[in-house]
C-alpha cells in the first residue's frame, strides 16, 4: 500500500509569520492538530498543537488577559515549529511511514512529490489502514491459523476453505521462525465446518 493511497492530500499550511493565535484558530476550525509551515512553496517545518502550547504562557502566569492576547499576537509559528521535518515520498510504502514515525517518535509525516508538499500522513491514517487490512469493519468470522512456514501452504489453506464455498475476504501473514500465523476474515457467519476441516489437516486454529 502506497503513502499516496492513505495520505490527506493538499494539507492546510501556514507561513512562518503566522501568529500563534491564528495557528490555534486554524487548527480548531479544521479539527486538525498539526500544520506544515511553508514559504514560497518550500517546506520549512511543521507545527503541532503541543508545540504551540509549549511556547504559550501557562494558566499560572500573572499576565493580564490583555497582555496574554498581545503576546499571542506577537509570537509566531516560526518560534514553535519543528524545522526541517522528517518527510516521506508519496510513492513510498505505508509500512515505511510507520517505521519512520516510531523511530523519530512523531505522529505525522509531510508527504512529498520530489521537493513539493502534496499531503500529510498521520498515525491515525496508519491505524485505519491496519484496521482495513484486517477487515475489522466487515462482517464475517475471524480465524487465526498456524501453518508451516513453507512454500505453497497458503494455496493449500485457501483450497480447504474454498471447498466449503467460503471466501477469504482479508488475510494478514506473520512469519514466526518455522511456523507462520495467518489471520483470516471469512465471508461467513458460521465457520465451524471450516475450522474442523483445518484442524483435521493438522493446522492450529484460534478464533
Amino acid at each position: 500500500m502506497r503513502i499516496k493511497d492513505r495520505m490527506t492530500p493538499h494539507p492546510i499550511t501556514v507561513p512562518p509569520e503566522t501568529s500563534i493565535a491564528d495557528a490555534f484558530s486554524t487548527m480548531r476550525d479544521h479539527n486538525i492538530s498539526r500544520l506544515p509551515v511553508m514559504q514560497k512553496g518550500k517546506l520549512l517545518g511543521i507545527v503541532t498543537k503541543n508545540g504551540l502550547q509549549r511556547v504559550t504562557p501557562s494558566d499560572a502566569t500573572c499576565l493580564s488577559v490583555f497582555e496574554l492576547n498581545y503576546l499571542l499576537g506577537k509570537l509566531t509559528v516560526k518560534e514553535a515549529m519543528t524545522p526541517d521535518p522528517v518527510t516521506i515520498q508519496e510513492d513510498d510504502f505505508l509500512e515505511n511511514a510507520a517505521v519512520l514515525m516510531r523511530q523519530h517518535k512523531i505522529g505525522a509525516l509531510p508527504v512529498m512529490h520530489g521537493k513539493f508538499l502534496v499531503g500529510i500522513i498521520t498515525e491515525t491514517d496508519i491505524f485505519d489502514a491496519f484496521i482495513d487490512m484486517l477487515g475489522a469493519r466487515f462482517p464475517g468470522v475471524r480465524l487465526t491459523v498456524r501453518v508451516p512456514n513453507r512454500a505453497g501452504v497458503g494455496a493449500e489453506l485457501f483450497s480447504v476453505i474454498g471447498s466449503f464455498g467460503v471466501n477469504v475476504q482479508h488475510v494478514v501473514l506473520n512469519n514466526v521462525g518455522d511456523t507462520a500465523e495467518m489471520v483470516l476474515r471469512l465471508d461467513t457467519q458460521n465457520a465451524e465446518t471450516v475450522k474442523k476441516a483445518l484442524l483435521e489437516k493438522g493446522y492450529g486454529v484460534d478464533e
